[in-house]
């Protein structure tokens, strides 16, 4: 049934035009939304699902270029063995010890909680990227099911990589090869300096195989670069250019932090779009994220600190103040992007019938000539009443509407417990 948004305000995402009207909003993948003046006659109205949006403002909603759902178990998680003191530690130590005790429920469980916080932060779609080295095997297909469970779109990879192994590694591409054969999906890699020439080189085979993209961590912190000089004698973008995996616009470059000046007019003359992760690269001390120099293929991510991707746009504008050049334009431009990379590469599921129904009580004028004031100072996730994704109502009053929410959560717990207990 298609769902008409009564009386609202439609703020255009890219014009950020205001305008008065009725919007039906067609149901499925491909779905379009269309305005009207009036009401449809009554013997009409019985086949729309009518929400009253007096009031309130209607957008598109918005996705997460870069995340990891595979870490929603760790809040609370109990401090390591030993504590880390530098970005190699913190991997080891934490994010390498909990991948590998992952397993099928909680890579569930990590995936419905993270589908359900999108969910209630306005995002209906998401690029992730998975790692659970001792359960690779159907690992994409668990977090697939998960997010279509509670509605969200999504762009899945699983993360290769040789720091566990040559057969971890070949377990990782079988994954990937796997998932692509019937999924929109990306060729994950870890990063530079934990994947070798042999599995680089299987990971842009496959990448031309499934016409994909890379998705791939590069130059977070300055010992990706220097590993990549001492075990290749180049650097990490120009290594990634002898294997072409920054020829298609489906290629994803996550944080690029520590890149030179040759590296940067390599990215700015490529395909290949970058996600800055501000409030995770504060949390691991490797730097702020610089743009000059990398063209506007700038998107934003949240890195898997959370699921709040308005949150993560307002960091990186107020950071960049200090460290960025980036103004209330760019830091809304940067949090569009997004949905220019999935229409450009055709990936399904960010049509125009995803939206997000706005309920702000805004104490000052609110309109096209003020809006990038209000998304930086004022608009909040905690305002998005209605949210839908695919022309399905998935969030209804703030309350999820497509699965037990009280249920995942006690599901959770109890993985998130057994994964706590693994750690001890």
């Amino acid at each position: 049934m298609s769902i008409l948004l009564k009386n609202a305000t439609y703020i255009d995402p890219y014009s950020l035009k205001f305008k008065q009207s009725h919007i039906e909003v067609e149901e499925g993948i491909n779905g379009k939304i269309s305005f009207h003046s009036k009401m449809p006659n009554k013997n009409k109205i019985e086949n729309y699902k009518i929400i009253d949006c007096n009031g309130m403002f209607v957008t598109k909603s918005f996705a997460i270029a870069h995340h990891h759902a595979y870490s929603a178990l760790s809040r609370g998680m109990p401090a390591p063995k030993k504590i880390p003191h530098n970005f190699l530690e913190i991997l080891k130590y934490i994010w390498w010890n909990i991948d590998k005790k992952l397993d099928k429920d909680m890579i569930k469980a990590s995936a419905l909680v993270t589908a359900l916080a999108c969910a209630k932060n306005g995002v209906t779609f998401v690029i992730d990227h998975h790692a659970s080295p001792n359960c690779i095997n159907n690992s994409l297909e668990i977090i697939a099911e998960a997010f279509d469970q509670v509605g969200i779109s999504h762009l899945l990879c699983y993360e290769i990589s040789d720091r566990d192994g040559e057969e971890i590694a070949e377990k990782g591409l079988a994954e990937a090869k796997s998932y692509l054969e019937n999924n929109q999906g990306l060729v994950g890699l870890h990063a530079s300096f934990t994947v070798n020439n042999s599995t680089m080189k299987k990971a842009a085979d496959l990448m031309c195989e499934f016409n994909s993209g890379i998705h791939i961590h590069v130059a977070e912190d300055l010992i990706d670069e220097i590993e990549c000089e001492k075990l290749y004698g180049k650097r990490i973008i120009e290594r990634l250019n002898d294997f072409s995996l920054l020829d298609s616009s489906k290629s994803i470059l996550a944080h690029c932090i520590h890149l030179n000046d040759n590296e940067r007019k390599i990215v700015e003359q490529s395909k290949a779009y970058i996600v800055q992760n501000t409030e995770s690269n504060l949390n691991n001390k490797v730097g702020f994220f610089n743009s000059r120099g990398l063209g506007n293929n700038i998107m934003i991510g949240t890195d898997g600190m959370h699921s709040d991707i308005l949150r993560s746009s307002k960091a990186a504008f107020f950071v960049g103040q200090e460290f960025d050049n980036i103004s209330y334009l760019s830091a809304y431009e940067r949090l569009r992007k997004v949905h220019k990379y999935l229409e450009l590469n055709n990936f399904k599921g960010d049509e125009e019938n995803n939206l997000v129904v706005i309920d702000y009580d805004t104490p000052t004028e609110f309109n096209s000539g003020n809006f990038l004031g209000h998304f930086i100072f004022g608009l909040e996730s905690k305002q998005f009443r209605h949210v839908i994704s695919s022309g399905e109502l998935i969030v209804k009053d703030f309350k999820i509407q497509t699965v037990d929410e009280n249920e995942i959560l006690a599901f959770s717990k109890i993985q998130g417990n057994r994964l706590f207990k693994s750690l001890l």
